[in-house]
């Protein structure tokens, strides 16, 4: 666009931007050449199972903190008012859930791969199509996310598209390549201190700048952006309490509870409750970053007034516009612009190396070890290293793709979207009902998938048919399964009439698309697992169902419990994994055992005592007392 104003970074700028990535490439190869040398699976794709809480729950917060939401969120703010910011309200199941329900059942499990508890629960059949369902869904984002935010920061300040591109692309392959999951994990508490300190950095001078906070919230107030609470039950309504806060928990489970990139940050962790524990670290923190986002929006807003840089042509798209601010706000402080390149970078690495270390683990664990069950650890930790570099080339090529997408880089988003849903309603309809059988598994994914695409694609062709301006760019914490649906369905959703029909339900409001979509999934599955014949509490493999109707229907007799499985034990504690059910459910399953490590006498005499102990444990408790037991354990 001709209108479009550029402005320029100095050389202390660029030293910020080089600082970032050399830290980043430094901290990879620290791993790559210390400790075990990333020799094993277990260290290069779990680091070893020894990640404490800490760097867990920054990593867990970094990931799904893409650029795109950086951007993302305040923008929304400025536009729309504070109302997203009841997608806090969320945040509080959407972490509790996981920490309670899904950890316990995944970490006890011993798995690598999620889509490992696939094949533990249903068979082979339905892990392949959760894990080609997922590397589908990463595949396309991952270059997409490394593209946007570059293209935006290119348009707005001349930053060199192509060479941000490959060296963000070049350098996260490099240390997620060597350095494996301990060295993305370490990075990642890296970068979310340079996206804090980017945006507290953006936050302080634009308030001081603009009179203080208590001018801020006075213009804001006088401009309609402070937010009261909206309790419209309408699911068509783009941000009401209820889409936020209700809808919102779906998107927090689909992104917290079963996707690869956080359950791997799961199982990295010494031990379960420390698992858990980065669940609860992580909820302040993404009140804190939610926070950031509004107040960023409001600061721009006593910036701008509702004469904002986009009416004025300066620039071309609202996710520009926080860019725009920014070098707005900071052109005479050389160093600070830099500092928010970093810090929107760090957003675009934390998120793309890890979904190559997700993509190089499940293809790993989950194509290639099945079938070569006598690879040698040496090369399967090789071929490893192998799969993250080559989708660190993927990703790139990827990007190189999305430039000649156009309009339809939204649309290619939004598939992120589309696939998060399903994929939480196939492990939900797995861990929470007995009967569900195999036929129902992958019949509810593929009615869910169907219809994700049918809504978002008949959202998108709705709004381009729709002569309206291009809405605004909007993210929700967890972003990646969310930021574009916003965009697909927010021209529609504003129209005076209200919709009927078939454009009724592409007008849904992109909150509730994962609600939806993973009910459909869980609805289908049922329906078509009992029409086939549903599965008995005894065939399914024991840690695989986690008893939330045992305990909702705690007031019936145990015997009707037991007629309507409602009573599978989830295992009695973390090291009776450890016990012959397990680890020959694993076997039978999958046809290849975890892998073993190397082990002094010490060790194998505490296990065969551990083992002792659980089997004469097991006989002389009642499955009441067993159930109880559990109950209190996952409590705590």
């Amino acid at each position: 666009m001709a209108g479009v104003v550029q402005m320029h970074f100095t050389a202390v700028d660029y030293v910020i931007f080089v600082i970032l990535l050399v830290a980043s490439a430094g901290i990879g190869l620290f791993y790559a050449f210390s400790g075990g040398r990333q020799r094993t699976t277990r260290e290069f794709l779990l680091a070893d199972r020894s990640m404490s809480c800490l760097p867990v729950s920054l990593s867990l917060l970094a990931t799904f903190q893409s650029a795109v939401a950086i951007l993302g969120a305040p923008s929304e703010i400025y536009t729309h008012g504070t109302q997203y910011w009841f997608l806090g309200c969320s945040y509080f199941l959407g972490l509790l859930i996981p920490a309670h329900i899904f950890i316990p059942v995944f970490y006890r499990l011993q798995l690598s791969s999620a889509y490992e508890y696939l094949e533990l629960r249903f068979n082979k059949t339905v892990r392949i199509c959760g894990t080609a369902t997922f590397i589908f869904q990463m595949v396309i984002y991952m270059g997409v996310v490394l593209y946007a935010p570059a293209l935006a920061l290119n348009a707005v300040t001349g930053f060199d598209l192509w060479g941000a591109v490959l060296a963000m692309g070049l350098v996260c392959t490099l240390y997620t390549a060597l350095g494996g999951l301990k060295a993305v994990i370490w990075t990642d508490v890296f970068q979310t201190v340079v996206m804090f300190a980017g945006q507290l950095a953006v936050i302080v001078v634009g308030t001081h700048q603009a009179g203080g906070i208590s001018e801020v919230w006075r213009k804001a107030q006088n401009g309609s952006r402070i937010a009261g609470l909206d309790l419209n039950p309408d699911p068509l309504e783009r941000h009401t309490f209820w889409t936020l806060g209700v809808g919102g928990v779906f998107l927090m489970l689909a992104l917290y509870g079963v996707n690869q990139a956080q359950v791997q940050r799961y199982l990295s962790s010494r031990t379960e409750k420390e698992a858990v524990m980065s669940c609860y670290v992580v909820f302040p923190c993404q009140q804190i970053v939610l926070t950031l986002g509004c107040l960023m929006g409001l600061v721009m807003f006593a910036r701008y007034g509702e004469d904002s840089p986009l009416d004025k042509g300066y620039v071309a798209t609202n996710d520009q516009m926080v860019l725009y601010f920014v070098m707005d706000v900071l052109q005479d402080l050389p160093g600070l612009p830099g500092l928010f390149v970093a810090c929107l970078f760090s957003g675009a690495l934390s998120t793309i190396s890890s979904a190559f270390n997700s993509l190089a683990t499940v293809t790993m664990e989950d194509l290639i070890k099945p079938h070569f069950p006598q690879m040698t650890e040496a090369r399967a930790t090789l071929l490893s290293k192998g799969l993250a570099l080559g989708y660190g080339l993927v990703c790139l090529a990827m990007a190189y793709i999305a430039s000649l997408m156009g309009s339809v880089l939204q649309a290619a988003l939004s598939i992120f979207g589309m696939v998060g849903g399903p994929l939480l309603g196939l492990f939900c309809l797995g861990m929470f009902f007995p009967w569900a059988n195999s036929i129902g598994a992958v019949t509810g994914l593929v009615a869910g998938l169907v219809m994700a695409f049918w809504i978002g694609i008949g959202s998108f062709v709705t709004r381009v048919s729709v002569p309206a301006p291009l809405p605004p760019l909007n993210i929700t914490a967890g972003n990646m399964t969310t930021e574009v649906m916003t965009t697909l369905v927010s021209a529609v959703t504003r129209g005076k009439t209200r919709p009927t029909g078939v454009q009724a339900l592409y007008s849904l409001s992109y909150m509730w698309y994962s609600a939806h979509n993973s009910t459909v999934v869980v609805v289908v599955g049922l329906i078509v697992s009992f029409l086939t014949g549903p599965m008995k509490e005894k065939d399914v493999t024991p840690g695989t169902v986690y008893p939330v109707l045992g305990k909702l229907l705690f007031f019936l007799p145990e015997r009707y419990r037991e007629k309507l499985c409602c009573i599978t034990p989830l295992g009695q504690r973390a090291k009776a994994i450890d016990t012959k059910p397990y680890k020959m459910a694993q076997k039978e399953s999958n046809g290849l055992a975890l892998p073993r490590e190397d082990k002094t006498e010490d060790e194998e005499e505490e296990e065969r005592e551990e083992k002792d102990e659980v089997a004469t444990e097991a006989p002389t408790e009642a499955p009441s007392c067993r159930l109880s037991h559990m109950l209190h354990e996952t409590a705590l």
